[in-house]
């Protein structure tokens, strides 16, 4: 376990360190807030330091730190690597720029920052891009937290009411003021989600079970299926959020609305995502403990499942039932601002003001309509919610790029350090084209070919962008 502690504390001393170093390079002031002069009393409302941290990490959470890291400890002792060095050099960096950027310029949607630094073209792209990852994101919270649903209540229900009372929900928090449904009762999801990831943590280091693996003994592929499920780009794909996410960058302008000062920035941006991080490893730690007890569990794919054996067994009864809920209400809560976060990009692009409650229901309603063909897609088809799994966590990543390349220019255009994102940015170009290349739902191509394709594209985006700098700097000189 020498390696678990040594992450968790690798995770904690990159808050306090490489955090502060990314707060001091963007340079908070003590400017106005998007809030103070766009106050509406529906998306631009103040909130307490504490109460934003909360909403942030049970946005940005849901399940992915949980399933993610779930199904990326089969590889083995490098799904803790990229968590604690993903997490600090890459996703936190992430979340807080692409927060404190849409801050400064009145809590715009991520589409429209990532137009300003790299053109319309760009944000077009970006702009439907990311309205089908929220609908994919909605979609699969849906499906994962009815299914734990109807299996808490042994089945009398049917997933099919519980599907429908948690869109019933959705739309009620994706249109009513954001401090009458989230800003109330997410403090308490959070809490329930934290309690869970501290239970399984006092776990660990009360009874030190056997079957964590160590940094030390390799960094060899263990997955079941190694042969045809490589490290790279896989396990980059499987855990995003635990290490780095586009979909947290689509939450944070929500956040960035409700701040009284830029100084909040790193705990509830740069914190929210190292917090998400210590989930991540937290859960890297216990599946592989569950593994080692059970090996026939490694071939399981249903991470809902091995959450509720690995609570039901270590942590009692009743410890077991509010940490399961602790799953349940972190998907469902990351899927209504999910859908909040799509209707305020769609009323964006078309320009569409929110005040009037009839107006959010008309856009909310096709979001909807959107989400529940895909839903449905997800249930009829037996592997259907796996297939949208992978595709929600590709897209996760393609859309990290998109932003880290928007914050990279923005570094560079300010003069400065812009290496804290350019070197991410690459790296992750890197990783969503080589998973185009050699997953088996994409195009299936050798690793020799994936791996060619992928480096060649890594180069080419670093050349594009040392070319674009030359000129810019060519054009101010």
């Amino acid at each position: 376990m020498v390696s678990f502690f040594l992450c968790l504390l690798a995770l904690v001393a990159g808050y306090f360190f490489y955090g502060r170093y990314v707060e001091r390079l963007f340079g908070p002031d003590n400017r106005p807030t998007p809030v103070s002069q766009y106050a509406d009393g529906i998306d631009y409302i103040r909130l307490p330091r504490w109460k934003m941290f909360m909403i942030q990490f049970l946005n940005i959470a849901g399940v992915g730190p949980i399933f993610g890291a779930i199904m990326g400890i089969k590889f083995g002792a490098s799904c803790f690597l990229w968590i604690v060095l993903g997490s600090v050099f890459a996703g936190a960096v992430h979340d807080y720029l692409a927060a404190m950027m849409s801050l400064r310029r009145g809590g715009i949607s991520l589409p429209e920052t990532i137009g300003h630094y790299l053109g319309h073209p760009a944000m077009h792209f970006v702009r439907v891009f990311t309205i089908l990852l929220l609908i994919l994101v909605g979609a699969v919270f849906v499906s994962s937290p009815a299914g734990l649903l109807d299996t808490l209540t042994g089945g009398q229900f049917g997933i099919n009411l519980w599907i429908a009372l948690i869109f019933v929900y959705y739309m009620l928090a994706a249109v009513l003021p954001v401090d009458k449904i989230i800003g109330r009762i997410y403090p308490l999801f959070a809490v329930a989600l934290l309690f869970m990831a501290g239970g399984i943590l006092a776990y660990l280091v009360i009874q030190r079970p056997a079957g964590i693996p160590e940094l030390w003994d390799g960094l060899g592929n263990t997955h079941p299926q190694a042969a045809i499920t490589p490290i790279v780009p896989i396990l980059f794909v499987s855990v995003a959020c635990g290490a780095i996410s586009g979909f947290h960058a689509t939450q944070s302008p929500m956040m960035a609305r409700c701040m009284g000062s830029e100084f909040q920035g790193r705990p509830v941006f740069y914190g929210a995502m190292i917090v998400e991080g210590i989930v991540a490893l937290i859960w890297a730690a216990a599946a592989a403990v569950f593994f080692h007890q059970s090996p026939e569990n490694m071939a399981e794919t249903n991470a809902a499942g091995i959450v509720f054996g690995v609570t039901r067994e270590w942590l009692g009864p009743l410890g077991g039932l509010l940490a399961v809920l602790g799953v349940v209400a972190a998907p469902i809560t990351t899927g209504d601002t999910a859908l909040r976060s799509a209707r305020l990009i769609v009323a964006d692009i078309l320009g569409i003001e929110q005040a009037a409650l009839s107006r959010r229901l008309a856009v909310s309603l096709v979001i909807f309509a959107a989400t529940f063909v895909t839903l449905y897609f997800s249930l009829a088809n037996k592997d259907g919610f796996n297939i949208i799994w992978r595709y929600f966590a590709w897209a996760n990543q393609t859309l990290s790029v998109f932003t880290l390349w928007a914050i990279t220019v923005y570094l560079a255009r300010e003069r400065k350090n812009y290496f804290v994102t350019l070197i991410p940015a690459v790296f992750m170009s890197g990783v969503v084209s080589t998973y185009i290349f050699v997953a088996r739902e994409c195009l299936g191509f050798s690793l020799t070919i994936g791996y060619t394709a992928g480096a060649a594209i890594m180069l080419a985006s670093a050349a594009a962008f040392f070319r674009w700098k030359r000129r810019s700097d060519a054009r101010v000189g």
